[in-house]
């Protein structure tokens, strides 16, 4: 599974929301600004998010977006659904955007990509923005642990 940029902007600017939740809304301008992200791009991500009931905007000098959901409200896979519309490795394994494959009936690897979206959809699922926003951000060297170096591109 790969992330839009889309997405990822969006996870970004929602954790900064869950980190600010109850102070006060922050301006647009700022919520590009601390998550690197080009502002007329993300005009366009807050209002797809508002839409969906996660966030709120406040007009005026004061104004900018809130959250308008408990942050245990919001999953992770609610997001990443909503944007990239999919979870799954490949179309023969997706639920949502099934693609028929020649090779179904004989395909051996296809068993563990099902096993794959299945672990990530629950993982996402169960992962609240709150229950996230509590863990530690990962350090280098858990991305470089030596075993599981032995791979070319994980």
């Amino acid at each position: 599974m790969k992330l839009s940029k889309k997405t990822d902007y969006a996870l970004r600017v929602l954790f900064t929301l869950v980190e600010h939740h109850g102070r006060g809304p922050i301006p647009i301008r700022e919520l590009a600004r601390r998550n690197e992200v080009p502002k007329r791009f993300l005009e366009h991500i807050m209002l797809d998010m508002k839409a969906k009931g996660w966030v709120d905007s406040l007009p005026g000098k004061q104004g900018g977006y809130v959250l308008a959901k408990e942050p245990s409200k919001v999953t992770m896979g609610e997001v990443i659904r909503h944007f990239d519309g999919i979870l799954a490795p490949i179309g023969c394994v997706s639920a949502t955007h099934y693609q028929r494959c020649s090779q179904e009936s004989v395909c051996r690897f296809r068993r563990i990509l099902l096993d794959a979206r299945n672990y990530v959809a629950r993982l996402m699922e169960q992962a609240t923005l709150a229950s996230v926003f509590l863990g530690a951000p990962v350090k280098e060297r858990e991305v470089f642990a030596p075993g599981l170096m032995a791979g070319d591109g994980i």
